[in-house]
């Protein structure tokens, strides 16, 4: 059996072990042929695999993780991460986008880790190894000092000068429409054409019904969504959808 070989079922194994009780990846050293599995080679597979959608629905980043994930949200891979899908936005629109000149091409981005960054926020709160309060989280949203992220900054500049109608579709609350516009402003956000939030009969639905909802509404609207950015699958799965989407980096939580 070749190394890879060996490898790949090492790799299983120790992801099959998450299920037994006594388990735990500080104690696990695997080696064969040379090749050791460490806690690092661990969670850049758990990263990864969340980023795949193929890990869903967890509530805390694994405690063992924590420093890594944290170390990666604010490493310059990160940045280069997100330049690099922001970067296939601009092909594709170099590639196949051609205004029409009707006021009806479109774009959405989501706004937190897509526009705004809450990095700061889980900084201070064990990057995502705690349980999220959402209070004390959109208290921290009220005080409006969330960066820009930098590389979503030049997209949607570069989207909003070709001539594109650019739309917000965030699960942020209603509540929250004050604090959200003058933070945007405050980093250089601005001349959107909507700004859309969540009400109170949103409140009950899943993110990602909400937003395909929303994108429904503006497609019966006459628009064409040329593209989507988010950071969750959430903002990019469901129907209707648009031309194409671009996900961003983002293992500091899950929104479904």
């Amino acid at each position: 059996m070749g190394t890879k070989s060996w490898v790949m079922l090492g790799m299983m194994s120790l992801l099959l072990g998450i299920g037994v009780g006594d388990w735990n990846i500080m104690n696990v050293k695997w080696k064969k042929q040379g090749v050791s599995i460490s806690l690092k080679n661990y969670c850049e597979s758990w990263r990864m695999n969340v980023e795949l959608n193929n890990i869903r629905y967890f509530e805390v980043v694994p405690g063992e993780c924590v420093y890594y994930i944290g170390k990666y949200m604010t490493s310059t891979q990160y940045k280069v991460d997100s330049e690099r899908a922001l970067d296939e936005c601009t092909l594709y629109l170099n590639s196949f986008f051609k205004l029409t000149g009707d006021g009806k091409d479109a774009w959405i981005f989501d706004i937190d880790d897509t526009l705004l960054s809450t990095v700061p926020y889980y900084k201070k709160h064990d990057f995502g190894g705690e349980k999220l309060n959402r209070t004390s989280l959109e208290g921290w949203m009220k005080k409006k000092v969330a960066p820009a992220i930098k590389q979503t900054l030049s997209l949607y500049n570069e989207i909003k000068g070709r001539g594109l109608k650019i739309f917000l579709i965030s699960s942020r609350g209603e509540h929250l429409r004050g604090a959200t516009v003058d933070n945007l402003i405050k980093v250089g956000y601005y001349g959107w054409t909507g700004l859309i939030l969540r009400g109170s009969e949103d409140s009950d639905k899943e993110v990602q019904k909400y937003k395909a909802e929303q994108r429904k509404m503006l497609i019966e609207g006459g628009y064409r969504i040329w593209g989507i950015v988010g950071d969750q699958w959430s903002s990019l799965l469901g129907l209707p959808n648009a031309k194409r989407t671009f996900k961003l980096p983002n293992s500091l939580y899950y929104v479904s």
